[in-house]
């Protein structure tokens, strides 16, 4: 008897070698939704040991273990960070007209690696596009990431600073609780911001959105008012826009008082496709007092602080200015279970009549491919290759109202 089974869609997941990478792109929890909506899934056997999960864990949760090569030879490729984010990846020969390839990309900073993909004829899903938006949340990479490296970021503050966080009255004395400022309340600092209360510490914070201060306030830190005129209601899809020069000066110098008075400092401002703004100069820094502590989370876009360097502790008259680099991956555990849900959600997407449809109807979809048809499909991507840009897709039409049909028309004489 002739079967009509349709052949499952396979997902891949191989280790990740970029260095310093301890996440694995899926965990055995997001196993059984991925099963449920179609796919089959194969793990490099490793990928996710330095995440704390070893083989037998995927298994039990109906994967299968294979080579580097059989996770390539998926239908689908997921990676925390596509290619290693090297354009000149050996392993791009690898890829496939009509594969699928989701991770983080960084599009906007490495556009030669859109390119490179795009030319392998693979449809290529960058995550950081995801739209901010309430539908979009369990998919949004970039909001569960933070959240996980706004948590670390006061863990390391604490460690490096000379004194205790909270408030302590014992027999020798009472002991006053250390002060922190977060600057920038998206979810890295509303995380930094929880952790530094709960850790006993008097916390402030600064936003350049004044929406920010109901969210600052409400878990309990005191929100700093700025007397600027920013511009940034809400900012585009939830995102702070880029200030002028004249503003960020301006804010330095209303910054300062509040810098100097404080024993860590966490910075989280970030705009997205831009470098990070200099919030914080050497200036400022000196101002406070030896043993403080500056986290930039930052780091990476080259830093919320003058005197930054990326995965460097640079020493500014006593003051330690931590450049810290991919904090999640410092706890590989948890970040690896939110990503991998983030990445179950959104491949659930795209699953039609048990196929895997790139193309589907849908907002989150639309605005995170940048590579389809061996072409680099996102204008700001294009734009950064110096390609011509493409046709933006009209509105759909509206339709007419019911009695402007020729029904009604009929019906009214």
């Amino acid at each position: 008897m002739a079967t009509t089974d349709t052949p499952r869609m396979v997902v891949g997941v191989p280790r990740e070698n970029r260095a310093g990478e301890t996440r694995v792109a899926l965990t055995p929890t997001a196993l059984p939704q991925l099963t449920k909506a179609g796919f089959d899934v194969v793990i490099e056997s490793g990928a996710g040991a330095l995440a704390g999960y070893p083989d037998a864990a995927f298994t039990d949760r109906g994967a299968r273990i294979g080579t580097r090569d059989d996770a390539f030879a998926a239908d689908v490729l997921v990676q925390v960070n596509v290619m290693d984010g090297d354009a000149s990846n050996a392993e791009l020969s690898k890829l496939r007209q009509g594969q699928v390839v989701i991770g983080a990309v960084a599009p906007f900073a490495r556009p030669e690696l859109v390119k490179a993909i795009a030319g392998t004829g693979a449809t290529l899903f960058a995550l950081e596009l995801v739209p901010r938006s309430t539908r979009a949340q369990s998919m949004d990479i970039l909001s569960s990431q933070a959240a996980v490296a706004g948590y670390k970021a006061v863990l390391i503050g604490a460690s490096e600073l000379p004194k205790m966080f909270p408030l302590l009255t014992t027999a020798a004395g009472t002991i006053a609780p250390a002060k922190v400022f977060i600057v920038g309340a998206g979810v890295a600092g509303l995380a930094a911001i929880a952790t530094s209360r709960r850790m006993g510490s008097l916390v402030e914070a600064y936003d350049v959105r004044p929406a920010a201060r109901e969210e600052v306030e409400s878990l309990g830190a005191r929100f700093v008012e700025l007397p600027l005129e920013t511009g940034q209601e809400e900012g585009s899809g939830g995102y702070a826009k880029q200030l002028s020069e004249e503003t960020i000066k301006k804010q330095q110098e209303l910054m300062a008082k509040t810098v100097a008075a404080s024993d860590v400092v966490i910075t989280t401002a970030q705009v997205q496709g831009s470098t990070a703004p200099v919030i914080i100069t050497t200036e400022m820094i000196k101002g406070m007092a030896p043993g403080s502590v500056i986290v930039d989370l930052a780091a990476e876009q080259g830093g919320n602080c003058e005197p930054t360097v990326a995965g460097e502790i640079v020493d500014v008259d006593g003051v330690k200015v931590i450049g810290v680099v991919n904090l999640p991956g410092e706890i590989p555990v948890h970040a690896s279970q939110l990503f991998g849900k983030n990445v179950a959600n959104f491949l659930g997407l795209m699953v039609v009549g048990g196929k895997l449809d790139t193309g589907v109807d849908d907002d989150v979809i639309k605005e995170s491919v940048v590579a389809a048809g061996g072409d680099v499909v996102n204008n700001r991507v294009r734009e950064a290759l110096g390609l011509e840009k493409l046709p933006e897709p009209e509105p759909p039409a509206p339709e007419p109202a019911a009695d402007d049909t020729p029904a009604a028309e009929e019906a009214a004489k």
